[in-house]
């Protein structure tokens, strides 16, 4: 029987219509940047998604996890590795009010902070009020916590800290809090009710003038495995919390921190090439966060910033880079860029190349930039559908099929 060229006509063009991220490879076996159409076609650590603002609509397999540089360069002090921060990581989207006002403020990431931890974060940046008589994470207007601005007490996060530190015996993790609480020895309290307390690495020990810190090893040994800054200077005396520009040098937060070629000081931080104090914090994200915009700012003017903000600390690698929406990009983001300002510790471009014993410079070919990240420590949970992503195309995918099918039964049924 011949098939009426009409049909043929309309079956070609419908054909023509189905979209090139139709996944190609076998579930969970997707590579970087391979085309996908759902979370599960991508490879451990990776998650479907796509970058409009890019012009990238089409969605393919994204990195979803850092990998730890201490787990392939180990030993050296706390200070010589590059650490993944999520900006205002309690502000995420699709948070339940729990204040049982509707919320209106700005949100600045996408999953849980145990999913944060999970995937490499390792500095969490929480900003803290008094509120109803407790301790909350809000965001805030002129130092006031409101109820459509809080998001919950700030025990229920810092007790997602402690399960993490408690089954992850290796890991360090970092705390910068914006500090509104005015409660006698409240963030103590907090902190020992957190049971965080074991875990504290004790002010009095952190080195000053630029000294290097202990090895990780060692705080490791010790079980000092949180470090805790706040941003009011008294509470360093009054409580035994690190007053945060005593400690650390950083750049100017929001716009002022994203002008290409331009690494201004924070005006609480000493200049950036002082070298008065150890560590460096390296804000990148805008005044304003918009969730769309976010895999662009990750995989255009990420890499340049950390450039410009390296040369103006004197040739020092920010030990910090923090920023909104931390997963989104055209395909390795900030876990890309972490892993190149990692990669100096064994003089490699990035820290996948680094040889355990070898000397500096003597890196290993890693192959296609295809490659799946090892990733050590962290199994991906968190939305792995972002919004304006995949999701769409799976719909359309399935849709088009469908209407295959349906034409074809028609054909063959004449």
């Amino acid at each position: 029987m011949m098939m009426d060229p009409r049909l043929l006509l309309l079956l070609l063009r419908i054909a023509l219509l189905l979209p090139s991220s139709i996944a190609s490879c076998s579930p969970h076996s997707c590579q970087l940047l391979d085309p996908c159409s759902t979370a599960d076609d991508c490879a451990s650590g990776l998650y479907c998604g796509n970058c409009p603002a890019s012009g990238k609509t089409q969605p393919s397999c994204t990195r979803g996890q850092a990998t730890l540089p201490t787990s392939i360069v180990k030993g050296l002090p706390y200070n010589r590795y590059a650490w993944l921060v999520t900006h205002n990581s309690f502000s995420i989207v699709n948070e339940p009010s729990s204040t049982g006002v509707q919320r209106v403020t700005f949100y600045n990431q996408e999953d849980t902070v145990t999913n944060q931890l999970r995937n490499g974060v390792r500095g969490l940046m929480l900003d803290m009020y008094d509120f109803q008589d407790d301790i909350w994470l809000c965001h805030s207007l002129q130092g006031q916590c409101y109820n459509f601005t809080a998001f919950e007490p700030a025990i229920n996060t810092l007790r997602e800290v402690e399960a993490f530190l408690t089954e992850n015996p290796s890991e360090i993790v970092t705390i910068f809090i914006e500090d509104y609480v005015h409660a006698p020895k409240g963030l103590t309290k907090l902190f020992t009710n957190a049971g965080l307390a074991k875990y504290w690495y004790p002010v009095s020990e952190m080195p000053t003038n630029g000294r290097d810190w202990p090895s990780v090893t060692d705080m490791v040994a010790k079980n000092r495995r949180l470090i805790v800054f706040t941003s009011v200077a008294s509470k360093e005396a009054d409580e035994g919390i690190a007053y945060q520009w005593r400690h650390i040098l950083e750049n100017e937060p929001g716009d002022p921190g994203i002008v290409p070629g331009s690494c201004p000081n924070r005006k609480e931080s000493q200049p950036l090439n002082s070298r008065y104090a150890s560590l460096f914090l390296q804000n990148y994200f805008p005044t304003i966060p918009f969730e769309n915009e976010a895999c662009k700012e990750h995989s255009v003017g990420l890499a340049e910033m950390v450039d410009a903000c390296y040369k103006a600390a004197g040739n020092i690698m920010p030990n910090f880079i923090a920023v909104n929406f931390y997963m989104r990009s055209d395909g390795g983001g900030v876990f890309d860029i972490q892993d190149r300002m990692n990669g100096l510790l064994c003089g490699c471009n990035t820290v996948t190349a680094c040889q355990a014993g070898a000397p500096k410079g003597a890196c290993k070919n890693t192959g296609s930039s295809n490659r799946t990240p090892t990733i050590n420590g962290g199994t991906f949970s968190g939305y792995v559908q972002l919004s304006g992503s995949a999701l769409k195309f799976q719909f359309y995918d399935l849709l088009v099929i469908n209407l295959l099918s349906a034409l074809l039964m028609l054909v063959f049924s004449l």
